[in-house]
Order: C-alpha cells, then structure tokens, then sequence
C-alpha cells in the first residue's frame, strides 16, 4: 500500500542558515509523555513554564537547548518551551555587527545534532523523524509566536481537563 506523499511545507531556495529568527517545534513518537513529571499531567495548576517540573528526560532536553547558544554562540535560544510531548524554540541566528551572516547551521542540521544528543543521554530515540520550522517574518509574527510559547503549557493544561472529563 502506498502512503501518501507529504507536502514539503519548507520555503523553496531558502537558506535556513541565514540570519533572522527561526520557531521550531519537534515532537515525540506517537505523542507520548516524555518531558513532564507525570504529577503535573494529572490536574496539577501550571502557571508559567518554569514552574513545571520537568521529567529525566524533560531535564536531558532542556540541557540540550540551553547547551545550542554555547556549541553556536551565532544562534540566541530567545524563548523555548518543553511541553509533555513536545519542544517549542524561538532562535535568533544573528549577524555581525556589519549586518553580515556569520557561520551557523541550517535549522534541519540544529535539529539533527540536538535529537541525536538526546537519543545518545537517554539511550533510545524518542523523537517523531521530521520537525516543524518556520521562519518569523516580522516583529508581530515574533510577537505572535513568543506569546504562544508562553501560553502553550496553560492552555495544554486546560484542554487537558476538559478533555479528560
């Protein structure tokens, strides 16, 4: 049986690698819940993503993402959010006071060292194959997405009540 061919959602000739800022969202296999200390998966009150308490794992991926900024100094990790079963990045790949590009790596070869270091602490792969990126285009879309990253673990929490019920 044939599966159908996914739709590439990339920007065609675009250099990932170029200056601007980048909203990335990776998921686990089959959405499970790696990243959040099953207590507060069962009616706990979240308020801000820094006040959940973050699995094993949970912890190994927020290494990782605050580790990009140090192996890349080119690349911010401006916002990032570690929900149950998925990440969600907002990075800033800067240019030189010039306005150049400086050396960074494309989000797709980012992505592929992060899951990689993941997989190699933890012992196994826990990741979905492919990401989602997108490309900020303005000081809004910034906004717009910065504001969900926010937001997302309430309202995770919130869906997950009425859901559950």
């Amino acid at each position: 049986m044939d599966l159908p061919k996914r739709k590439n959602i990339r920007l065609e000739h675009f250099d990932y690698s170029s200056p601007g800022a980048y909203f990335l969202t990776v998921c686990t296999k089959e959405r499970k819940n790696y990243f959040w200390d099953p207590a507060y998966t069962v009616g706990a009150t979240i308020g801000r993503p820094q006040d959940i308490a973050l699995s094993p794992y949970g912890e190994i991926v927020e290494e990782a993402i605050c580790k990009i900024s140090k192996i890349y100094p080119v690349i911010a990790v401006d916002h990032y959010v570690i929900m149950p079963d998925h990440i969600h990045i907002l990075l800033i790949v800067r240019a030189d006071e010039h306005g150049r590009p400086m050396v960074a790596p494309t989000t797709d070869r980012l992505m592929r060292q992060m899951k990689g270091y993941i997989t190699k602490k933890i012992g196994r792969s826990i990741w979905q194959k492919r990401f989602i990126d997108h490309v900020i285009r303005n000081r809004q879309d910034y906004e717009e997405h910065a504001k969900y990253i926010y937001e997302n673990p309430l309202k995770w929490h919130f869906n997950k009540l009425y859901t559950d019920k």
